[in-house]
């Protein structure tokens, strides 16, 4: 069987993070988080020496949408809330490629919080950054899931009526093989973060702290509140990563939780096919006389 999982890109010469940006300019409003999450980006394929060519980054609608067209490499930018769908499609067609989803708080769970579960229990050998501003920037600042009742913006001046969801506790109820979370304050973690996910094995999820300056400035209530995850932490307890998100006053950044996965979703169809070649009807013919 061959091969296919994240890392198996011919080799390249070494590059340096200059060489993965692309010639359009980032129109992101300034002090953006996403920022931080772009530069974290070129420095993580850098460090991973990773070819442009052989390498893909899909995207949702929203402000963390147009991230592809500043790398230089394969992108493609899809409609509202189908970024992971997308990303799998990318990897099924080809396993050799390294594939990269980006998407926002509310692309990957509100119209595409169907497809987070799904994706990481296939363990589809992607990985999924979810940039989250708690609010929808693009269309000027509406609540969104991540928006807590004690939030307030420009379109919601007196709070939200609704309870938000956790990101990192949704991936680790779906039994994502690798949980972890960044913010966008604290860019050399971001980039040891984003070097570990694309390295692991399987479905890979990293949540973005990434403020908008403009709707929703939560630099001031992130930045006395983040806070590393202890180094005696047991990334292979899930119980303890339970724990560790719903610690109250802290918002710890790091890994979460990771396993080590004998097969991705490729590896597993690639088995599929292999035991349906020996056992099966093997031929076209054979399959179309059962139905005569």
């Amino acid at each position: 069987m061959p091969d296919i999982q994240k890392g198996t890109q011919a080799p390249v010469q070494p590059k340096g993070f200059e060489s993965y940006k692309s010639s359009v300019p980032v129109t992101w409003c300034p002090g953006c988080g996403d920022f931080s999450v772009l530069h974290a980006m070129y420095k993580a394929m850098a460090r991973l020496n990773l070819n442009p060519k052989d390498t893909v980054i899909a995207s949702g609608i929203g402000c963390s949408g147009r991230l592809p067209i500043f790398v230089k490499s394969y992108g493609f930018h899809g409609v509202h809330g189908r970024v992971l769908p997308l990303a799998t499609g990318i990897k099924m067609a080809n396993p050799s490629l390294t594939v990269m989803a980006v998407g926002g708080d509310g692309d990957g769970l509100a119209i595409g919080g169907g497809h987070f579960p799904h994706a990481a229990r296939r363990n589809v050998d992607i990985t999924y950054m979810m940039l989250d501003n708690s609010t929808y920037g693009l269309t000027k600042g509406q609540a969104s899931p991540t928006s807590g009742p004690e939030s307030s913006s420009k379109s919601f001046l007196y709070g939200t009526t609704e309870d938000n969801l956790n990101p990192i506790g949704l991936a680790l109820a779906y039994n994502a093989s690798f949980v972890a979370r960044a913010f966008s304050g604290n860019m050399n973690v971001m980039i040891d973060l984003m070097v570990r996910a694309i390295q692991h094995k399987g479905f890979s999820f990293i949540h973005v702290i990434s403020p908008c300056v403009v709707f929703n400035n939560t630099y001031p209530y992130y930045t006395s509140r983040v806070v590393p995850i202890p180094s005696d932490h047991d990334v292979k307890d899930v119980s303890k990563a339970l724990d560790l998100w719903q610690t109250p006053g802290k918002i710890y950044t790091g890994v979460f939780h990771e396993r080590e996965i004998k097969q991705s979703y490729a590896q597993r169809w690639e088995t599929i096919k292999a035991n349906a070649q020996v056992s099966g009807p093997g031929t076209m013919d054979a399959i179309f006389s059962n139905f005569v």
